[in-house]
């Protein structure tokens, strides 16, 4: 997806919210200079606008943070390919239950995985969401390309 979006006077608008305030004391975007100006002014406010939405990094560091460890990448990978109980998990990952419960919590807790409950029996998949998607999107292409044996 590109960062920016035309609209039809030619500007451009990005995927998230534009419009902030300037705080007492600061200059607004059109008093801002940078050090070197590439002529690309009207872009560069845009893009200042964006980063100055700190809080919409942030969420994006989170969901990035489900996946820092190989083992939570490879659950969330075969969670995407099927629905399974936590001891079908533990025995395809070689690892025991309550280690497979532990990287769970943190993929449920941010939504990427769901459970449901069957009797005594709880299965897991990957969220039916566009966050779920794209991430195991990602993870697959990101194999494709550094792994050619695949």
């Amino acid at each position: 997806m590109p960062l920016a979006h035309s609209l039809p006077n030619g500007r451009k608008d990005f995927p998230f919210g534009r419009k902030q305030q300037a705080k007492k004391g600061e200059r607004t975007l059109n008093e801002m200079k940078l050090p070197h100006q590439h002529g690309e002014g009207e872009d560069i406010a845009l893009l200042q606008e964006q980063l100055d939405h700190v809080d919409y990094f942030q969420t994006v560091a989170e969901v990035f943070k489900q996946l820092d460890d190989t083992t939570r990448i490879r659950i969330f990978w075969l969670l995407c390919h099927c629905e399974e109980c936590v001891l079908n998990i533990s025995t395809m990952m070689k690892m025991s239950s309550p280690a497979v419960s532990h990287h769970l919590r943190p993929l449920k807790n941010s939504g990427l995985i769901v459970s449901r409950r069957e009797g005594k029996e709880v299965y897991y998949r990957a969220a039916d969401t566009e966050q779920s998607r794209l991430l195991h999107q990602m993870i697959e292409r990101i194999m494709e390309i550094t792994c050619p044996e695949m």
